[in-house]
């Protein structure tokens, strides 16, 4: 009987990336469009990703079984 492999969520695949350590890295949301209300300090600050928080952190690597 052939093994089978686990399928990864093709959302979370798209918008999470695993780091070396186990953190989960994620884009910052507010930066698509109406960005002229924004001052360019908010909008330099949107472009540096951010990580999820630990409490939310196994939820996304459950959906995301080989990182």
């Amino acid at each position: 009987m052939a093994n089978y492999k686990m399928k990864s969520n093709s959302g979370a695949k798209k918008r999470f990336k695993l780091t070396a350590k186990g953190r989960v890295k994620r884009k910052r949301a507010n930066l698509r469009h109406n960005l002229t209300s924004k001052s360019p300090e908010q909008k330099r600050r949107l472009r540096k990703g951010g990580y999820i928080a630990k409490s939310q952190e196994h939820q996304i690597k459950v959906l995301l079984p080989y990182g």
